[in-house]
């Protein structure tokens, strides 16, 4: 089966700035929120996240372009043949982070967390820097790294195994689950934390059912589980 690739043409610039004009733009939505929800412009958690997403989508876009260019297009436009139950998991995933970010603001505002480690936050921005750059290994390492579950039989899709592949067969959900409680951590919120761990639940979820759909549906993934036994963490499931 032909493989088929986004076309590229005299707008790919164009469509490269549109990429980063997006991602650097929820950014500051999201470092806005924040702020106004803390009710401060002081708060340095907050200025520090923002700098950590903006290295993080940075390093992402320009792994994309270094490896895996056809995607980029795809992460814009993201197809409908996604499965149902992961449209409906991906925006309970969104509705969840985008409340811990409110939770965190407010949590400063009123002060719902009397004390929270400095130690701890400064471990969660190792811990979002760590993940992410998992979550660029795992995508540079994979050609059908797609923002939906699905099959992509319109480009020859095969199992990826290589990279990260070679540990667990779900290196990007495990790196995100170790983002979302990092960025929970650095936030110095426990509600926040809490919120990060319904994150990751969803994540787990998700990476049971999405394993589930490849067993059935994608050739090769069966003898690729058999020499792979782990979904997310290797020794533990």
């Amino acid at each position: 089966m032909a493989i088929r690739t986004y076309p590229r043409n005299n707008n790919e610039p164009n469509m490269i700035a549109t990429y980063f004009i997006i991602e650097y733009l929820s950014v500051a939505v999201v470092a806005a929120v924040v702020l106004l929800c803390a009710g401060r412009m002081d708060w340095w958690p907050a200025w520090t996240f923002t700098a950590v997403m903006i290295v993080n989508q940075t390093v992402v876009g320009f792994a994309l372009l270094r490896f895996q260019p056809d995607l980029m297009a795809e992460r814009m436009h993201p197809p409908r043949s996604a499965k149902r139950w992961d449209r409906v998991l991906v925006s309970l995933l969104r509705l969840t982070q985008f409340a811990r970010y409110i939770l965190a603001g407010l949590d400063l505002r009123y002060g719902w967390t009397h004390s929270f480690p400095l130690w701890l936050q400064i471990v969660g921005i190792a811990g979002c820097l760590l993940g992410y750059a998992l979550f660029a290994w795992a995508m540079a390492s994979n050609s059908f790294f797609s923002q939906v579950v699905r099959i992509q039989t319109d480009r020859g899709h095969s199992v990826a195994a290589g990279g990260p592949y070679r540990f667990v067969r779900h290196p990007s959900y495990a790196s995100m689950i170790v983002f979302e409680f990092a960025m929970s951590a650095l936030l110095g919120s426990w509600w926040a934390v809490l919120a990060g761990a319904g994150c990751a639940a969803i994540f787990v979820l998700r990476t049971a059912l999405e394993d589930r759909t490849l067993m059935v549906e994608l050739p090769g993934y069966k003898e690729y589980a058999q020499k792979v036994k782990y979904r997310l963490i290797s020794g533990v499931w």
